[in-house]
């Protein structure tokens, strides 16, 4: 079998697409299903996998300055497919596999992952001009798709009510958290969370991209709550990467900073989240919408508790070993980061489930299941 990757989520910053991106490109690379993997991006094929890069470049300065524009935006989904088109010409005898949505006109079978629909049903989190773009762009790869890929059960099913889209059509194949995620001893952490002026065990840890759909804002709200010495001695760290409309959600971590309880690290690089997750006293992820949650994964790889939202896919991935609640119950949630923090038994208990749990996710499965999903569509 002969398949065509469209590795371009490989960048900076590296988020949860880019990662699933590049552990299923590493892992299909030596797959004995496939004769031939080309790896493509842009509008060109690689002559190896890219690295994903630590910080900003002109790329990507020249890719945010894009999405705020419209006319920039239009223009881009107007010249871009025909660019990809006339660089494909002559693959028809390739699958084409899109991790990250798109799919470009192509001759031969051609396969997309679709991650979450919050470009539909979270249109609000994304700009006006990327929302309208994205609706245009996935109306196109529902088209043009022989088949699709989701992380989740939830997404499968969501993707199929919302689209009238075939269900047979749509394969799970969940995720899984990458080697470098697994418990550390305070020895070994100590050196890496200091560069964060971190203590192992001193902490609890937010990782995701600072937006409305993350409910950040009840997530502080619900920490706020908590006794005052309770949360200076475990104060809340958050890493991500800014997204839309993240200001009042800045000033939110700001006020609580000034009063000792919350800080906001930036975007961490890759080599010190696995540092950071495993140095957490608590995980917290309260989102309220989640194709995957691939963070709740990689904490408790790491043999950290979890207390996340109970909404969208977040109970498929945390199974039995996380605390969940509803995601607007603020009252509900800070009775949980309490028990979470406190509670020894449930947290000795936790850290077993959720290293358990975690267990019968793995990217060789991902990897695995992929290469079913395109033997299905060379098949049919």
């Amino acid at each position: 079998m002969k398949v065509i990757l469209s590795v371009e989520p490989v960048r900076f910053p590296l988020t949860g697409i880019g990662r699933y991106t590049y552990e299923l490109a590493s892992r299909l690379q030596h797959s004995s299903g496939i004769s031939q993997l080309r790896l493509f991006a842009g509008r060109r094929f690689l002559a190896e996998l890219p690295k994903p890069a630590q910080q900003s470049d002109a790329v990507h300065g020249l890719k945010r300055f894009v999405q705020k524009n419209a006319l920039a935006v239009e223009a881009y989904r107007r010249l871009m497919p025909y660019l990809r088109q006339r660089a494909l010409r002559g693959h028809d005898d390739f699958l084409y596999h899109s991790p990250n949505y798109y799919l470009p006109k192509f001759a031969g079978r051609s396969v997309a992952t679709f991650h979450d629909l919050s470009p539909f049903t979270w249109a609000h989190c994304h700009t006006p001009q990327l929302a309208r773009y994205l609706q245009k762009e996935l109306t196109l790869t529902l088209d043009r798709a022989d088949a699709l890929i989701t992380d989740s059960a939830y997404t499968r099913q969501e993707l199929a009510d919302y689209f009238n889209w075939p269900i047979e059509r749509i394969h799970t194949v969940p995720l899984a958290s990458s080697p470098e995620f697994h418990p550390r001893s305070p020895a070994q952490l100590r050196e890496g969370l200091a560069r964060h002026g971190l203590e192992p065990g001193g902490y609890s840890l937010f990782v995701g991209t600072i937006e409305p759909r993350k409910n950040l804002q009840n997530l502080l709200d619900a920490y706020g709550r908590l006794p005052l010495a309770l949360r200076r001695r475990w104060p809340l760290i958050i890493t991500g990467y800014h997204g839309w409309r993240s200001e009042a959600i800045h000033a939110r971590i700001a006020e609580a900073q000034q009063q000792g309880w919350a800080r906001y690290l930036g975007f961490a690089p890759s080599e010190d989240l696995p540092l950071l997750f495993a140095g957490a006293r608590l995980f917290t992820f309260p989102s309220h919408y989640e194709g995957f949650g691939l963070p709740v994964l990689e904490a408790m790889s790491s043999g950290v508790p979890v207390v996340c939202s109970n909404s969208s896919s977040l109970p498929e991935v945390a199974g039995p070993a996380a605390l969940m609640c509803a995601p607007d119950d603020v009252e509900a949630l800070t009775a949980l980061l309490q028990r979470g923090l406190e509670d020894e038994a449930w947290r000795e208990a936790a850290v077993a489930q959720g290293l358990a749990h975690a267990g019968g996710f793995s990217w060789e499965r991902c990897a695995q299941g992929t290469l079913e999903v395109y033997k299905a569509v060379r098949a049919r």
